[in-house]
């Protein structure tokens, strides 16, 4: 389906519902549970989503943003960091936008060494004890985050708070993984809320229905799908 040629905000909906719409809007999320994506893992997904897309459209990019900043005041307090820094590469983009707001240094984290030179894993000037905040695209299942938060705690630096514009919502253990290592993550909305948002924008109920299976069963509707498929 094709979305509409503008944004129309409207802030008296709760800030998940706005930040939802918007990704469907530009076309960043894509429902096609008759056609499904297949994952660098080879999981099969009737859903997709390509944060990448924001940085074409400045208003929306605005907007999340500043919803992200507005998050982050509540959940965390905006005088609680030091500098902000972005997982290489869809991260990078995000961060510079959230330090910005902020006011703050920003960084960024290789996902290795680069094998030359410093051989450092963080671009930027992180001191000794410096508060960080992680701003990435998305998370999944909070896997690559590790990492990243392993390299500012090895380098001297203290995190606590993750922020990403998306959070798919249906792996456990992606909060889970990360409050293991004390870090707390934020996300403006989830495939949850994208799907109530889907609903009012024209997609079928069999569309709906196949992607709430695969959000309550990821593996089970999958294996349904191969199946088929033989």
């Amino acid at each position: 389906m094709t979305p509409s040629s503008s944004i129309s905000p409207d802030y008296r909906r709760p800030p998940a519902e706005i930040a939802a719409n918007i990704l469907l809007e530009i076309e960043a999320v894509h429902i096609r549970p008759e056609t499904p994506f297949t994952f660098t893992s080879g999981r099969l997904s009737p859903v997709y989503v390509d944060c990448r897309k924001i940085i074409s459209f400045p208003r929306a990019r605005a907007q999340l943003m500043d919803m992200g900043v507005e998050l982050l005041a509540q959940v965390a307090g905006l005088e609680q960091f030091d500098a902000v820094a972005g997982g290489e590469t869809a991260g990078i983009p995000f961060a510079a936008w959230i330090a910005e707001r902020l006011g703050l240094p920003m960084l960024y984290i290789r996902k290795k060494p680069k094998g030359f030179g410093r051989n450092a894993r963080i671009e930027g000037e992180l001191r000794p004890g410096q508060r960080v905040l992680l701003v990435e695209d998305l998370a999944t299942d909070g896997g690559s985050k590790l990492s990243f938060i392993d390299a500012v705690r090895e380098a001297e630096g203290e995190i606590a708070h993750c922020l990403v514009v998306f959070h798919y919502g249906n792996f456990p253990e992606s909060t889970q993984s990360l409050a293991d290592r004390g870090v707390a993550l934020h996300g403006l909305c989830t495939w949850w809320d994208v799907l109530a948002a889907a609903e009012q924008r024209g997609y079928t109920a069999e569309q709906i229905a196949e992607v709430r299976h695969f959000l309550n069963d990821a593996d089970g509707w999958a294996a349904a799908q191969q199946t088929a498929s033989t």
